[in-house]
This record gives C-alpha cells, structure tokens and sequence, in this order.
C-alpha cells in the first residue's frame, strides 16, 4: 500500500505542471483600481477579499465538471452525470454489487457473475477475465473528465484485521491543459486476505488517459494495465466442518475459519490484461450566426455546425492467463482428467491473446439544416486475433492459432428533439471468423408530459449470429483439453422500459431467446 501511495503522489506532481496554467487562465488579476489585466474595469462586487503572494486579488472561476463515456466502436460519447457523492457508497466496495445481484465466490475481488440475465457481459477479451468485472474495466465503461479546474478522487476501504481484513485504494486525477484537451491517471490497487486459508486477491490497475473535444478534431486515449492474482483453495477438505462442526477437529464445537484445512494450499490463478485504446475523429463543418435578441449590442457570436465525419479506432490487447499450481493432484485425486505430462503432478498451463482491431468510418450528422432529421454513417472493420495454448503432444512449442475478421455495417440514429429519439446499429461479416456472422440493435424512446412530469417509453431490440468465443472452441492445459468445431450462436432479444421522470422509477421487462 506504501508503494502505491508513493505512485499516486509522483503521478500528482507531474499533473500539477499543468494545474498552474489551467489556473492562470481561469482566473482574473484585479490591480488595486479595479481593472483587470486587460484593462477592463471589473465590477467591484465580483472582486474576492483575498491576495496572492504579489499582493493581486484574484477572481476565480466557479467550477464546472462534465464526464462521458465511449459508447460503441465509432467513438460517440454519452455524456453521465459527473456523481462525487455516491448513494449507498458504503455498497460501492461489495463484490456482490450495489444492490446485492451478483452471485460471488468468495472474499473482495472473487470471480462473480450477475443475477441479472441482461446485465451480463459478452466474455471479451478472454472468457478468463469476464468473472472480474468487480475490478477490470472496458473502454466502454471508462469515465473521462473534462473540468476548469483540476479534479481528484480518493477512496478507500479497509475492513478487518490483518489475518482476514480487506482494503480496497482507489485514485482518479483528471486536469485540463486548456477547454480542449484534458488527461489524467486511474491507480486501483484491491487486496484481500479471505477468510479461509489460501484464497487472497490481490489486483493492481494503473490506467493513463486524455482526451481532445475540438470543434473540428476530438480524440480520446486510454492506456490500462491491469494483473490480477488469485490464490485458489479447492473447497475445504470436508464439508462436515461447516455441516457437523461435532464431528470434526477433536470435538469441538466452534473454531477459526482459518484452522479449516483446504483442498489446495499451493496453487494460483493469474491473468494479465493490458490494451491501449484510441478513437479519433476530424468534422467538417460550417460557422453559422448564434440568434441574439434585438436589444443586444455585443458582437454576433458564431457556432461550428459539423456536417461529415471521418471516424478511426483501434484497440490492441494483450490477455496472458496461468495457472500454476504445486499440489499432488494425484495424491488428492481432485482432477477427472490429465491430459498433459501425467507424470508430473505440478501443473504450469498458460494461454495468451493477442488482438488487434482497426474501424474506419464516415458519418452524416444530424442536424446541420432542418432537413436531416437523422445522423448515418457508415463504417468498416478489421480485426486479427492470435492465440497460443498449451502443445497437446506436450512440446514445449505452443500451438497456435490465427483468426481474421472484416465486418461492415451501417448506423442511423436521431438524438435531438424532445419527443421521439431512435438508434440503430448493423454490422455483417464478410471475410475470414466473421463470415455468417450479423448483430443488429437498436432502441427508441418517446417522450410526453403527464401532469407536471414526463414520462418515457423506450423499446429496445437486437438480434445475432455470432461465432461462440475462442476459448469456448479451443482449450489446452493439463487438466481441461477440447478443440469444439461449434455452431454459431442466435440470439434474439426484445426489451421495454416505463420511466417517469419525476418519481425516479423505472420498471423494465424483456425477453431473450438462444439457440
């Protein structure tokens, strides 16, 4: 933990070689007559009673956060409220989630799973990373920060003592360079001890992120490293110490969790994940006179109306998983199979996932004259994956495999307005993995008063063909071995929501169907 502070406060300090320009200049030096450094005479009730070192008064700016989120490939934003206070933060640190939906394994930082069909996750990158959710964050889920002010968070959770405590550290920084361009750090740091023998987490994400919004160019980049190390246990040897205590250890009745002997004491579970993302655009556009009341004298402002967007995206990963363990399996005869090196009862197996993805797409925006009523683009993508597995003759030479998808698709969605708002989304696969592949979504809402409320219908639907996962068809390792030419996977998917506005409610229903 020690350590991790010491990152945070070295990160802090080169962030603030950009916190005194940003405040330079949201800020306005009054002399002692009341002008500002441009020489303008500045209202007297606007001045602070307060100096800085070469005896100015400084007037501040109030401060104004916004965040976003990336929403898809294309790059479009989604702008989130920018919560520093959370409802139920006390919830914010629990495996089981905010509201208690996730079933877990164990203690902080398990693999988990939702309760809620339809919150599940597709296994992306790797059907090894998806119990982590708690703690691996997607680009998709990443917030970022744009701020006249530089903006920090701080948490931390500690629970218990040093036998079976948890602590969870957590930091955000975000500062801007000037109303454009803004970057910042993410460090989450989660380590639990458990409250059996041999079953500690112990995870560490540092992420680096910026991000440009221009008029005509807007970037966002995300770099994030993430190791995740599980201590696996197997299950306590006997279930009788939990089912009939009486019976077990002596007689007696009541001990320590921690005395309870476990299946495996020597065997561990890690998976490294990193990924740089960036996605990019470049508007042409044209200026246009904001309307200003007829009694205004100040000079007509203009406003930059984008019309054609070219869009670009790439995301490269790497996802390495092992498992490592020095327990007799065949002493404890807790495998079925051992398919690889019998002999030896120690197992080293090891996958790793290369992927790289490039799209490019050109978009029409909506609302550039009152004739387009909806946004279209189109876009195309490329993606090549490369995995090794264990060698099934046992070689030390991996086996490999390489896979090549192109898909292009097509989006259509109306944003503006206060009524109706609709979003639809395609793509089909045209060469290599991707070919019979298709996923089509989309969603609309309609919006009308009730009373003194508003109120919202929204209809979402989505319909797949997709190839199962890679390590779903292929697996090598000492004890779980397959190679699954399989079908591909139909979904179907039909969802409606209610929301009142004003009663903060929601009620959602919706059905899905696999094949």
């Amino acid at each position: 933990m020690r350590r991790i502070l010491l990152l945070y406060i070295l990160l802090s300090v080169i962030g603030l070689t950009t916190v005194r320009a940003q405040f330079d200049n949201g800020r306005q030096r009054v002399d002692e007559n009341g002008y500002d450094q441009y020489g303008n005479q500045v209202d007297p009730a606007m001045i602070p009673d307060r100096l800085d070192s070469a005896n100015v008064e400084i007037q501040g700016l109030a401060p104004t956060l916004y965040m976003w989120r990336i929403k898809n490939q294309l790059g479009d934003r989604t702008i989130i409220p920018a919560d520093t206070a959370y409802h139920h933060f006390q919830n914010t640190n629990l495996t089981d989630g905010l509201t208690g939906h996730y079933n877990y394994l164990a203690n902080m930082g398990s693999p988990r799973m939702s309760r809620i069909f339809f919150e599940r996750r597709d296994p992306e990158p790797t059907i090894f990373m998806e119990p982590f959710s708690s703690f691996f964050i997607r680009p998709t889920e990443f917030n970022f920060t744009n701020s006249n002010v530089p903006y920090t968070n701080l948490t931390y959770h500690k629970a218990g003592n040093k036998v079976n405590g948890e602590e969870h550290f957590k930091s955000y920084f975000s500062v801007n360079v000037n109303k454009k361009l803004a970057f910042g750090f993410n460090i989450d740091y989660l380590y639990g001890r458990g409250y059996y023998n041999n079953q500690n987490t112990a995870y560490f994400n540092a992420a680096f992120f910026g991000s440009y919004i221009g008029d005509k160019y807007q970037m966002q980049a995300i770099y994030s490293n993430n190791y995740l190390k599980t201590n696996e246990n197997g299950g306590i040897e006997d279930d009788r110490y939990i089912t009939a205590p009486e019976e077990m250890a002596q007689g007696q009745r009541e001990y320590e969790s921690t005395n309870i002997p476990t299946k495996l004491s020597k065997t561990t579970n890690r998976n490294h994940d990193f990924y740089v993302f960036l996605t990019q655009r470049y508007n042409l556009g044209f200026k246009r006179d904001i309307p200003q009341a007829e009694n205004d004298t100040t000079p007509t402002k203009q406003e930059f109306v984008p019309v054609t967007s070219f869009i670009h995206t790439i995301q490269v990963e790497r996802a390495r998983h092992t498992f490592n363990s020095n327990d007799d399996m065949r002493e404890k005869n807790y495998y079925q199979n051992t398919y690889l090196a019998p002999d030896n009862p120690i197992a080293h197996d090891s996958t790793t996932y290369v992927g790289i993805k490039n799209t490019v797409g050109i978009a029409l925006l909506e609302g550039f004259n009152k004739y387009a009523k909806a946004g279209l683009t189109a876009f195309a993508s490329y993606k090549i994956s490369k995995y090794t597995l264990m060698n099934m003759n046992g070689s030390l030479s991996p086996d490999k495999y390489n896979e090549n998808e192109i898909f292009v698709g097509g989006e259509l969605s109306k944003g503006e307005g206060n009524v109706l708002h609709y979003h639809a989304i395609g793509e089909v696969g045209l060469a290599g993995k991707a070919i019979g592949q298709f996923n089509v979504k989309g969603d609309i809402d309609l919006n009308f008063p009730l009373w003194k409320d508003t109120v919202s219908l929204i209809a979402r639907g989505e319909i797949s063909n997709k190839l199962a996962p890679f390590y779903m068809r292929h697996y090598h390792s000492k004890h779980f071995l397959w190679d699954n030419d399989m079908d591909k996977e139909f979904r179907t998917r039909i969802e409606g929501e209610l929301s009142i506005a004003r009663w903060r409610t929601r009620l959602k229903a919706g059905v899905e169907n696999i094949k």
